[in-house]
């Protein structure tokens, strides 16, 4: 026999011998005990890109069936759950604005939040076309700092 088939065949004969001799210690769990692992919280603070709709949305429906309208405060996202309120701050300039989410964003599309014009022109950027955004999740309530109306107020 060749010396390479005799130090395989040693090998493949000795393996199971160093595998059922090693010390085998479970290994610890890293959650203390008494503590379980929860499903992760629901992200309240999001950084990213915001844009705004295009005009020929005018009038189409949106995810959650309501006619979308360029002059309402509203938004669509594919992270936040639909009817969540946010507030949204343009971190070039610090304006913000509270809008509604809506409607869902096309899936491949990499921003984070698509808005109404009239929520693009509170934020300053309908210039621009796309700005870095802060989003505060504020809840499923409509909070005391939203406009009265969700329809834009003419400035």
């Amino acid at each position: 026999m060749s010396k390479k088939i005799k130090t395989g065949l040693l090998a493949y004969l000795l393996f199971p011998i160093a595998v059922l001799g090693r010390d085998e210690r479970p290994v610890r769990d890293t959650v203390p005990r008494g503590h379980h692992k929860s499903a992760p919280k629901s992200i309240k603070v999001q950084y990213g890109v915001a844009s705004f709709y295009a005009n020929k949305f005018e009038g189409r429906k949106t995810y959650t069936d309501e006619i979308f309208s360029q002059m309402k405060l509203t938004a669509a996202s594919n992270t936040l759950p639909m009817h969540t309120w946010i507030r949204v701050t343009n971190l070039r300039n610090h304006r913000t604005v509270v809008v509604r989410i809506n409607d869902k964003m096309h899936p491949r599309n990499p921003r984070l939040i698509d808005m109404s014009h009239a929520a693009a022109a509170r934020l300053g950027y309908c210039g621009r076309g796309l700005t870095h955004v802060r989003i505060d999740v504020l809840g499923k309530k409509k909070p005391a700092e939203a406009d009265e109306e969700i329809t834009a107020k003419s400035e």
